[in-house]
């Protein structure tokens, strides 16, 4: 069975690998080509978000009044509210971690019994002399064990980008994701936030931190020359994930 899967990995790293080879000779010269705008619900693979949500509650009226007791606020707001809506999130990542172990542990321990009477002459005749009956059992055991470990990341981000609000849930949170692609000369810099955000946290300018959406999923990368050169070859990657050792 290992070997089944061993050589299906290998047929399979092949395959994509002649794709990936025919694309990359087909680009030689060309910058990268940026992604096509469209509509992230109708991307394979996508997945409405679903949360817990409470009961919904019926809007209500007074008498004589145009104001709905659910409402947040009489004057418009201009703030993303609805699917389709665009609101600017501010992308702030400062993180610092430094994180520092060490672990000592050591025991030893030590045995001797010997043996006198008939047992220790028995013992003396038999070894002719070359054992010593007092000190005929002797255990001696030890045990050593050190650990260290260290963590030191920092990280830093910051950028903005405007991201479109693709669903409404039944509470009223917004669910958002934007994608933002800035080509330099053959390199190409993507910017991804997605996450659920909710209406209050939305700034009088439609403007709202990253440290405001739920379930964030930020991602930061890049495509082309650079990146190309500074990933390891298919072959190696194929081989770091069946190598055992």
């Amino acid at each position: 069975m290992t070997l089944f899967k061993i050589t299906a990995i290998l047929t399979l790293a092949a395959t994509l690998a002649g794709c990936n080879t025919m694309d990359r000779l087909a680009d030689v010269g060309n910058a990268p080509r940026l992604t096509a705008i469209e509509d992230p619900t109708t991307v394979a693979g996508y997945v409405p978000v679903r949360m817990p949500m409470p009961e919904a509650i019926a809007d209500t009226y007074q008498p004589n009044s145009l104001y709905r007791m659910s409402a947040k606020g009489f004057f418009k707001d201009e703030r993303a509210h609805r699917i389709g809506d665009i609101l600017t999130v501010i992308v702030t990542i400062d993180d610092n971690a430094q994180i520092d172990n060490a672990t000592q542990r050591a025991r030893s321990s030590s045995n001797s019994a010997g043996l006198g009477g008939i047992l220790g002459s028995a013992v003396t005749n038999l070894s002719a002399g070359a054992i010593d009956p007092a000190g005929a059992i002797d255990i001696t055991s030890g045990m050593k064990d050190t650990g260290n470990g260290s963590v030191n990341r920092s990280e830093t981000l910051q950028t903005s980008v405007a991201a479109v609000v693709t669903q409404v849930l039944p509470n009223g949170n917004l669910v958002i994701e934007g994608r933002q692609e800035v080509r330099v000369n053959f390199e190409v810099r993507d910017l991804i936030v997605a996450g659920i955000v909710r209406p209050s946290d939305i700034q009088a300018n439609n403007t709202i931190p990253s440290s405001k959406i739920a379930e964030a999923r930020i991602a930061y990368g890049g495509r082309g020359q650079i990146t190309d050169v500074q990933q390891p070859r298919y072959g190696q990657q194929v081989m770091d994930a069946i190598l055992p050792f």
